[in-house]
Order: C-alpha cells, then structure tokens, then sequence
C-alpha cells in the first residue's frame, strides 16, 4: 500500500531570510498525522536568502543529512569543520551526544536551496562525527545511486541508522525498480520534474509513503530529481 501527498499540502514558513517547507511537523508546523515516516523525522526543503543563515544552535541524537539543490552552504561546527556544501554534495552530520553547529548562505546574489533531512539513530550518545562526499550527476542519471547507509558502501555516506537514501535523475525513457524489504518503510521525495512511481505520478514536492510492498518502480521522469529512503518502521 502506499499514499500519495502533495506538494502543497506541506508546512509552510516564510521567514523572510528562509522560506521553508516541512514535509513532517516542525517548528510551528504541527500536524499529528505527520510526525515521521518510520526513522525518517525531517525533510525540510529551504531556500536561504544571500548573506543570510541559521547561526550557532545544537543538535542531539539525531543523524543530519544536508543536500543541496543551488548555491553554496557554509557549514561550521564544534568539532572543527568549516565546510562548503556545493551542489551535487551530500553531508552527515551525526550529532550524538551534543555538537552545535551553523549554517549560511554568504553569496550576496544568489539564493541557497537545499533538503535538510533528520533520521533517528539506532545508536544513542555516541560521539559527534562529520562526513562529506561528491556525487557526480553521472551517477544518479537514469539510475537510484545510493548516498547514504549504515555501511557507507559504494562511497555512500555512513549513518548511524536503520536506512539508506538513494538519489536520481530520471528523463524520458529511463526507469529503474527497487526492491525493498515488505516488513520495512520506505519514502520518495520527488525534488523537482514529474515522475511516475508505483503508478502515481508526482510533480516536484509530491511524496509517496510506502509500506508492504516489495519494489518501487520508477519511470517517465520529465527532468526528475528525486530522493528513496529505505526506512526502519520506527
């Protein structure tokens, strides 16, 4: 079974300086049917005005995934990163037993867009940790590249979490099927493009919830982007 939500039917805030969806409650977004799917706890989708950012704040317990879609994150934190996050990069963040850290966008003419993501770990107080790779477009085009997972295997990033995250870009005839383990969860965010998964067609914000089903099946991407989540049911 799977359900389909929209776009549109997302939190919303606008800031000013940050303009944010929220896939699940957070912040001021509260809505009791959407706390988490599974492990999965936060998809906010956010733009941040140049010259602008989140400053100094903590994270506990909780493993971090930024992944941006335009502009340039800056990331600094308590264990000593100073970081930039360009497109195409994915960065974990596992906060473990306490680290604060800051994020900004210091272009003056360009917005930064990026997925912020939080999953719940499966592993509590441990010491903080940070890890950043690359991936190539030519990775994800046509194709579900996996960026991160508990083992970190084919240079994915490692969570401390009972869940992988795969990214692609589908066009036109491209398609690919993933199995997936009917006794979990799993997720598809669509980040932009229309796509047909499962049989639904998403338009770029929609996601699918799925759960005891053993594949997904993804084909006729119109400049599609989008994000799997293999999931722990809770």
């Amino acid at each position: 079974m799977h359900f389909l939500r929209k776009s549109q039917d997302r939190g919303y805030a606008d800031h000013g300086w940050l303009k944010s969806f929220h896939s699940f409650s957070f912040a001021g977004y509260d809505d009791p049917q959407f706390m988490g799917w599974g492990n999965l706890r936060v998809i906010n989708e956010d733009r941040v005005a140049p010259g602008m950012g989140f400053g100094k704040h903590g994270h506990r317990n909780m493993e971090i995934i930024s992944y941006v879609l335009s502009g340039e994150l800056a990331h600094q934190d308590s264990m000593g990163n100073v970081k930039g996050i360009p497109p195409g990069d994915v960065q974990r963040m596992s906060a473990g037993s306490g680290v604060t850290h800051s994020e900004f966008n210091h272009a003056q003419d360009q917005t930064t867009h990026f997925l912020q993501i939080w999953i719940e770990p499966n592993v509590l107080e441990i010491a903080p940790s940070y890890e950043q790779q690359s991936i190539h477009q030519a990775d994800k085009q046509g194709k579900l590249c996996l960026i991160a997972s508990p083992t970190g295997e084919n240079h994915s990033v490692s969570i401390h979490a009972d869940a992988k995250l795969y990214a692609g870009l589908f066009q036109g005839e491209q398609s690919a099927t993933l199995a997936i383990n009917p006794k979990l969860k799993a997720y598809v965010h669509l980040i932009q493009g229309s796509l047909n998964v499962n049989g639904e067609i998403l338009n770029g914000g929609d996601a699918l919830l799925i759960q005891d089903e053993t594949e997904i099946q993804i084909k006729d991407g119109k400049n599609a982007e989008v994000l799997v989540f293999e999931l722990a049911t809770s």
